[in-house]
């Protein structure tokens, strides 16, 4: 499917990657099946591979190459060859989902998958979903992948439901449950046909490495430093609501006063930040690279009174890429706090790579009870946040 049709020396150099982290895993574990952390997974298929690594993000993939976009997943095998494994959380939705029957719950949640599925292609500029799963038992590992696929709507059928508030339904492809007390989705996945399968050696003490490693690394290297603001893309009512301005942020084509784009808008840049970072974003009116998630480019700036807004040269390139390309709403219909909700999204994140080169990113940012002004920074690996505004 995906990782079958890689060069052979990368997918060597992948499986004995794997197995590397593996022998390590009494580091963690006195279990006699192998472990691996879930990001290390992650980061060894994209640096394996050379795919991009965006597993830091709020998107339902970890990786992307060309017109694939792929979710790593690493799990122990179980005695039946079908584990079910979490694919999404809806945390945010879990009040307007504890309204519904059951029928009515396995679909909506199913629309809010699919919706987030659709979004990461948009995002991303991926055609393909799939998921690559590294699944382990003693003293061996599978490499299975299956199509991450969208639930089909007009087949869902509930299969069993209890007192504990766990449903299991299928749309007659796969089996999902769905844990209403934690408002998660879960798959079944198969792991009969696996792609690969290879043994594994657990080292009995591999703390004895860590002399042989230390006498390599004579001057410890210092950490590579990036900075990001996280940025909401609504506002705050007093009482908590949150909402999306109907005349600004990303409704700023609706404003008053003048014949506008559609696709007019700015993210609001908070004061404060201004004020304790100035030298996050370069000055007012100064250009910079600002890259997409899916590898495009557009050029920045900040602009505005109090230098509060973020916009592109044209204006209208950010509104389309957010509004058109990855919201896909129509010209003329404003966008509200509710439709970020559905699709799990509703902050921005800014990441400065080096002068003048930034990138941006959606995610959900659901500490929504940090106060309205504060801003911190988090030493260490220096992540300047700012906070709901």
């Amino acid at each position: 499917m995906f990782i079958d049709k890689q060069p052979k020396d990368k997918i060597e150099k992948y499986i004995e990657w794997i197995q590397v982290a593996c022998s390590l895993s009494k580091l963690f574990s006195e279990s006699d099946k192998p472990f691996i952390y879930y990001r290390l997974t992650e980061n060894l298929f994209c640096e394996c591979l050379e795919a991009d690594n965006v597993s830091r993000t709020d998107c339902s993939i970890d990786a992307k190459m060309g017109k694939f976009g792929i979710g790593v997943k690493t799990f122990l095998e179980g005695a039946k060859k079908a584990s079910p494994q979490k694919i999404a959380e809806f945390n945010k939705e879990s009040n307007s989902l504890s309204k519904l029957s059951d029928d009515d719950l396995v679909k909506r949640v199913s629309e809010l998958r699919n919706m987030r599925l659709e979004l990461t292609k948009r995002t991303y500029g991926v055609s393909i979903l799939i998921y690559h799963c590294i699944t382990r038992d003693s003293g061996i590992v599978h490499i299975t992948e299956s199509n991450m696929d969208p639930i089909n709507l007009d087949k869902i059928r509930i299969i069993k439901r209890d007192d504990k508030g766990k449903l299991s339904f299928t749309d007659g492809k796969h089996t999902y449950g769905y844990n209403k007390s934690k408002s998660t989705l879960y798959m079944d996945f198969d792991l009969s046909n696996p792609v690969y399968e290879f043994e594994v050696s657990l080292l009995d003490n591999p703390l004895e490495l860590f002399d042989e490693i230390a006498e390599k690394i004579p001057n410890m290297p210092k950490a590579v430093v990036k900075q990001f603001v996280v940025l909401p893309l609504f506002s705050i009512k007093k009482g908590g609501t949150r909402y999306v301005p109907e005349k600004s942020g990303l409704n700023q084509w609706n404003a008053a006063g003048r014949l506008r784009d559609y696709n007019e808008v700015y993210i609001p840049v908070p004061a404060r930040l201004r004020r304790e970072y100035p030298k996050f974003f370069p000055p007012r009116d100064v250009q910079f690279r600002l890259r997409l998630p899916d590898g495009s480019e557009l050029q920045a700036k900040i602009c505005q009174d109090s230098d509060k807004a973020l916009m592109t040269n044209p204006n209208s390139a950010l509104g389309k890429w957010i509004l058109r390309d990855v919201l896909e709403l129509d010209p003329g219909k404003l966008l509200t706090y509710e439709m970020l909700e559905d699709l799990g999204i509703d902050h921005i994140s800014i990441t400065k790579n080096e002068e003048g080169d930034y990138s941006i990113d959606f995610m959900e940012y659901s500490q929504g009870e940090l106060s309205v002004e504060d801003l911190s920074e988090v030493k260490g690996d220096r992540v300047l946040q700012s906070k709901l505004l």
